[in-house]
């Protein structure tokens, strides 16, 4: 088979699977979506899955762009081992410690579950009533507000019909900011009936933290530490911003790599708290059994599915309980999680209850999610699990390494589509009255360049969020793509006198 006809004849797919699978396992490795050699073995010592993350987990920063981790791994319902990797601050070569606190994010919604929880368990508070009755101070600037109809369970489950709420403004800790009453006026906007469908709310959360001070007349921050980080030993935790705080937090670095300083919001509940991995361990450990803080049954009202329904989080997980992730493990078993992100800042923690397993992965960069998938992956398939919903991650990114290869595959045969037929026209002129705009082509052409521009302007991609060097690449492919195609659209119409772009291929 001659290369002309490989490429351009009509056997022109065999070279678009080749040149598919050539680009494809380029991106792979340039990008690091390649299988990684090490793995860890079901039923390995503990020092030798250590062994393993002490080499793995420097390849992976490497390689993601990570510049500091904090890790810790709970085992037989104790923690069994802490660990920091790389840096708190690149400019000045400060050390990631594991007695470093940082923001976790969401996994503050978790925690804030405990202490409603602890005053349901009071009789304080009952999940199913209206959480308009416990507020006595504060009420939405509609009158007809329907905020007599959300409950504290709607809340927690996220099913209130409350928006997200604003995740991008954040504060410098010593700049003045609104109070927690004047978000809610801006942001307690209800978009669904409640009970309706779960829709993730950082508002919801919010209105919580108020709750707690309204039934308790304490400072949120205070109400925590005493009923619940005192109680679980979450000596470094604290939803309050402390100058003095040893080691400092770290600076966090954006999806662009670029550092951002810690900040505060105004609101501390629903992601606010900064805690070191061990504190994060700690509480893991303390929703697999007896604890001071909470009963059996009311941990296990925490766990049980409230929702199954919640939209693109289906991918990775079965369903959302009371500010927990909850999945079906392969092997039957429960496993509940959450995570946090914030600018520059990425979290996560996993536990299995009824084995005591558990790990946290605290991070100081935006591009973890690839990063902690695979430690995840690790952890479960040495546990013998043998997956966690994350996981699911890596086998998207392969997903997008071969869509990336097929678009620049597809961009590579149509310019030599282009050139080829530039060529035989400069040879053949009186062949063809006139070449014709393929409007089609061209149509699909300024489509995705516009999509492409959309994209630039948005504050947050989910998809670069979850893929933040792939979609970089995607966005590369896309742009080339888009700029043959226009040229293959405008230089090889179909109308042709004297034969088609067939004849070209021959």
């Amino acid at each position: 088979m001659k290369v002309t006809e490989l490429f351009l004849g009509s056997r022109s797919w065999i070279g678009l699977l080749i040149m598919s699978l050539l680009f494809f396992i380029f991106v792979a490795m340039i990008t690091g979506s390649v299988p990684p050699k090490q793995r860890a073995c079901p039923g390995d010592s503990l020092d030798a899955f250590l062994s393993h993350m002490n080499n793995r987990i420097p390849a992976l920063m490497r390689q993601h762009q990570i510049p500091g981790c904090s890790i810790a791994l709970v085992q037989n319902h104790e923690i069994a081992w802490l660990q920091a990797y790389g840096y708190a601050d690149l400019e000045t070569g400060r050390i990631m410690t594991s007695d470093t606190q940082m923001r976790v994010q969401s996994i503050s919604k978790s925690v804030t579950a405990w202490g409603v929880m602890n005053l349901v368990e009071q009789g304080a508070i009952d999940l199913d009533a209206p959480v308009s009755q416990y507020l006595k101070s504060w009420r939405p600037p509609e009158k007809d507000h329907a905020l007599g109809t959300i409950t504290v369970r709607h809340l927690l489950s996220h099913t209130a019909g409350l928006p997200l709420g604003d995740v991008f403004t954040t504060y410098s800790p010593d700049e003045e900011m609104p109070s927690l009453k004047e978000k809610l006026t801006q942001e307690v906007v209800l978009e669904d009936e409640p009970g309706i469908g779960f829709s993730y709310s950082n508002t919801g959360y919010n209105l919580l933290e108020l709750l707690i001070e309204e039934v308790t007349g304490l400072d949120f921050s205070e109400y925590m530490r005493r009923e619940v980080f005192l109680p679980l030993g979450m000596k470094g935790a604290s939803f309050n911003w402390d100058s003095t705080m040893m080691p400092a937090p770290p600076t966090g670095y954006d999806l662009n790599g670029k550092p951002v300083p810690v900040y505060v919001y105004p609101e501390k509940a629903s992601g606010g708290l900064f805690a070191t991995a061990y504190d994060i361990a700690r509480f893991t450990m303390a929703g697999m059994g007896d604890n001071p803080v909470l009963s059996t049954e009311s941990i296990e009202r925490l766990y049980k599915p409230v929702s199954d329904k919640i939209g693109i989080y289906d991918l990775v997980f079965d369903a959302y309980g009371l500010g927990h992730y909850i999945e079906k493990l392969p092997n039957g078993m429960l496993s509940i999680s959450h995570g946090g992100q914030g600018s520059g800042i990425m979290t996560h923690f996993q536990a299995v209850p009824e084995t005591g397993d558990g790990i946290v992965i605290l991070t100081n960069s935006q591009r973890s999610w690839p990063f902690i998938a695979y430690l995840l992956t690790d952890w479960a398939q040495w546990r013998g699990f043998p997956s966690v919903g994350m996981g699911k991650i890596i086998w998207g990114r392969y997903a997008l390494s071969a869509i990336i290869g097929m678009l620049m595959a597809v961009a590579f045969m149509l310019l030599l589509r282009v050139l080829a037929a530039s060529c035989r026209r400069k040879l053949a002129q009186k062949q063809f009255e006139y070449y014709g705009i393929q409007w089609t082509q061209v149509t699909v052409a300024l489509a995705i360049i516009g999509l492409m521009l959309w994209c630039a302007r948005q504050k947050y991609l989910f998809l670069t969020s979850v893929f933040p060097i792939l979609s970089y690449w995607l966005g590369a492919a896309l742009l080339i793509f888009a700029v043959v195609l226009l040229l293959h659209g405008i230089l090889l119409g179909t109308k042709t006198s004297a034969g088609t772009i067939s004849n070209l291929n021959k």
